[in-house]
């Protein structure tokens, strides 16, 4: 019996390295054209390719000269025939050009994959954080137990 790769941990690696890299093509390689985003920021969804390449030429022109380093943490997938779910913490840190680290933020993914024409692709991504019930403000640090 032959171990299939884990679909979702695979786009996890390429995903850490787009943005790495802060490569907009290579990030949305990894999503379909129809993708359906429920993102963390700013807006309620982003439908289709189109609308995620603007969030992310944005997203990557924030970051300047610095660079962002994605971690995953407790990374799980199920895969079913040409569909997958998979759910991680992420941990986004901001380094400068020198390597010192600026600022770092975790939060929660759940990205669903199928098969488009032989390739793996993202076609619903949701991240979120928890709210704090008391200040209603973000929790952006993930404790850890």
């Amino acid at each position: 019996m032959s171990h299939m790769p884990d679909p979702f941990l695979k786009l996890l690696e390429a995903y850490k390295a787009a943005v790495l890299a802060k490569d907009v093509e290579a990030f949305l390689a990894l999503y379909d054209d129809d993708v359906h985003v429920f993102d963390l920021w700013g807006a309620w969804s982003l439908c289709g390719i189109a609308a995620w390449r603007g969030m992310a030429v944005e997203w990557f022109a924030s970051v300047g000269d610095d660079r962002v380093i994605v971690e995953s943490h407790q990374a799980s997938s199920t895969c079913l025939g040409d569909l997958a779910i998979g759910h991680a913490f992420l941990t986004y840190t901001a380094v400068s050009a020198d390597g010192t680290e600026l600022r770092s933020l975790d939060n929660r993914i759940t990205a669903a994959l199928r098969k488009v024409k032989g390739v793996w692709k993202i076609f619903h991504e949701h991240t979120s954080v928890p709210i704090d019930h008391a200040s209603t403000k973000a929790i952006l640090r993930r404790e850890i137990s």
